[in-house]
């Protein structure tokens, strides 16, 4: 069984193009063609970039001067229209799904006074030139990027490909030696202390520095409306990494349980996470792997996290533990790490109700 399907372009072709094509052909120069059509040189201007409609009468006289039918010019002038108007929405359907008014609040984007200088600013933020190639590039996140986020909400993909392009931008700014995965998983002992840390301002550059030494980058990225991301990770080349936060619940337990998740997926699933290429413009291009990561594969990152921060020796001591404050921070101080990293634990294993020992967790905010 075969399938056809209009070919609809990602441009529009004035009718103008055509009557240079002729003019060309028949060796007319557009003075030539003013007189022949008995135009002033700004009617024919206004002909040949499209801004002029071609009516009937227009059609009469190109037929008469350059050939081809009425029915021809007419419409050709209509397929222009009805591309013009397609593109249009398209644009605009393309704006709103971004999460434009976060991107300006955090810093992403500068204002801007036109809706076509909107449309500009955001093809340079993505480094496409159109949004076409924004499509190529960034129009199978789920190839990409192995993502942690939450079930109980969808995300836009225009927000989530925001989020992921600022990460990649801020990941520019970090300079790494090359991918050596036996020294990121070496490395996570020492990042697992920095869960005691309280203060991100410490911890985190001092997580990002013990990362690049094995070749991640990692970034921390406010996540914008409809962005339900915790946590993303991918190659930007074969030898760097990229491992991506969002801190979107603000609690110590959250945010190092996904960095651990992350941290699995790059060590588990080395050869099933595909990576952006750095190229824009005409040759820019997703390399896309295997299928997204199944949920065994998702689960085995989730254990991967567990056993990281509550290594098998403490896990019948997290499973008998009682649920009192005291008993717990005693149990964080022997594991070494935080009460909360403990409490979030009891949590997902379902010892104890969600709503239980929250006060020791660590709460953050973002400073705008």
């Amino acid at each position: 069984m075969t399938s056809s399907q209009a070919f609809r372009p990602e441009w529009a072709s004035a009718p103008g193009e055509t009557i240079a094509d002729l003019l060309a052909d028949q060796r007319l120069s557009v003075d030539d063609f003013a007189r022949l059509m008995e135009y002033t040189p700004e009617e024919v201007r206004d002909l040949l970039e499209g801004r002029t409609s071609i009516s009937v009468r227009i059609a009469r006289r190109l037929a008469q001067t350059l050939g081809a039918s009425v029915e021809f010019w007419m419409s050709r002038d209509y397929q222009y229209r009805e591309d013009i108007s397609r593109l249009h929405n398209a644009e605009r359907d393309w704006l709103r799904d971004l999460p434009i008014g976060d991107m300006i609040r955090f810093g992403w984007l500068s204002p801007t006074p036109l809706p076509a200088d909107e449309t500009r600013a955001c093809l340079a933020f993505f480094g496409v030139p159109s949004i076409s190639a924004w499509r190529q590039v960034y129009g199978g996140l789920e190839h990409m990027a192995a993502f942690r986020t939450s079930r109980a909400f969808d995300s836009r993909p225009g927000s989530v490909a925001a989020w992921v392009r600022r990460g990649e931008v801020e990941a520019e700014q970090i300079e790494t030696k090359p991918w050596d995965p036996r020294q990121f998983e070496a490395s996570l002992k020492a990042v697992r202390h920095l869960t005691k840390r309280r203060d991100p301002r410490r911890f985190i550059p001092e997580l990002q520095q013990c990362c690049a030494e094995a070749g991640v980058a990692v970034t921390v990225v406010r996540a914008p409306a409809a962005c339900r991301a915790s946590g993303a990770v991918r190659f930007l080349t074969p030898s760097k990494a990229l491992v991506q936060l969002s801190f979107r619940y603000l609690s110590d337990d959250q945010f190092w349980f996904t960095f651990f998740h992350e941290a699995g997926h790059l060590l588990l699933h080395r050869e099933r996470i595909s990576y952006l290429e750095s190229l824009r413009g005409d040759s820019c291009g997703l390399l896309e792997g295997a299928d997204p990561l199944s949920e065994e594969e998702e689960q085995q990152a989730n254990e991967f996290a567990v056993r990281t921060l509550i290594p098998l020796e403490f896990r019948v001591g997290l499973e008998n533990l009682r649920a009192d404050p005291r008993a717990v921070i005693r149990f964080s101080v022997q594991v070494g790490v935080s009460p909360g990293i403990v409490v979030g634990q009891l949590q997902y294993l379902g010892r104890i109700a969600p709503n239980r020992l929250n006060m020791l967790k660590r709460r953050y905010r973002w400073d705008d």
